[in-house]
């Protein structure tokens, strides 16, 4: 049984980077285009720099914006799940979704299986570009982090992809109860940008809200990950941080589950 289940995932995950890889140019030409937008957030950073006084803003040099700006854009490229909760609302919807539930794969199993194979075809693409830009700025960074800070990186790394997964795959199943989910993404879109720390550390907000904001799962998606590489983060306090982030992809994981059985006893099956 065992044996059949890895020949099940393995076959998907085949099937999967051949069909990433059959439009390559494309999918080179729109991942190399996000990395335009490194360029402008750099620049406004130097510039809001330039406008205030002293050289250092909540503790940060401009040199700790720019790293911490590039360490956010991997952890972003973890996290990020594209077209997840609006291609299960839409297999919902349209009635796709009952091919799993007459066929021996599991539906969760087999999202999670074709975003890995996202991930690797977009990482094989990205990784020239990746490196082109950390070697142009490797100065802005203090140093190459230790052998334990290169596996809790790791491992916050593998956390956010997780938590990225589970997140979007329970905002897709409420298409069981709603159509529609658009504008909840698009919600949900919104706040992770700001509160993940993709736009800005988290370190920045004032009391009482840095403390609302750590007490939501969105800080490991992308700030996180970064204040480990920085080595902001040690000790104790990085222990607890992973376990934190282990205990919300738990929760979200089972969270989804929940409501893909729960959506099940209602579902109708039309369309398809």
């Amino acid at each position: 049984m065992l044996r059949l289940r890895v020949l099940t995932w393995w076959t998907i995950l085949r099937i999967s980077l051949e069909e990433r890889l059959v439009y390559r140019s494309d999918f080179a030409l729109a991942t190399l285009m996000r990395f335009v937008p490194v360029i402008t957030h750099i620049f406004l950073w130097f510039a809001v720099f330039q406008s205030v006084k002293g050289n250092r803003i909540a503790g940060y040099a401009v040199n700790d914006f720019v790293a911490y700006y590039l360490l956010t854009m991997i952890s972003r490229a973890f996290s990020s799940m594209p077209g997840l909760a609006s291609g299960i609302a839409l297999q919902i919807r349209t009635g796709e979704i009952k091919k799993f539930l007459i066929q021996p794969i599991d539906f969760m199993e087999f999202l999670l299986l074709t975003r890995v194979a996202h991930k690797m075809v977009y990482y094989l693409v990205a990784l020239a570009p990746f490196t082109l830009v950390f070697l142009l700025c490797r100065g802005y960074f203090s140093g190459i982090p230790d052998a334990e800070i290169w596996c809790a990186y790791t491992a916050s790394l593998i956390l956010s992809f997780l938590m990225g997964f589970f997140l979007e795959a329970t905002i897709g199943m409420i298409g069981f109860w709603f159509l529609e989910v658009g504008s909840l993404l698009f919600v949900y879109m919104l706040f992770n940008y700001f509160l993940s720390g993709h736009m800005f550390p988290l370190d920045l907000l004032p009391e009482p809200w840095l403390g609302c904001v750590r007490s939501l799962p969105l800080q490991y998606l992308a700030y996180f990950p970064a204040q480990v590489f920085l080595g902001k983060v040690s000790g104790a306090a990085l222990a607890q941080g992973l376990l934190t982030q282990l205990v919300w992809v738990i929760g979200l994981a089972l969270l989804s589950r929940a409501l893909f059985y729960q959506g099940l006893k209602r579902y109708s099956a039309f369309g398809g």
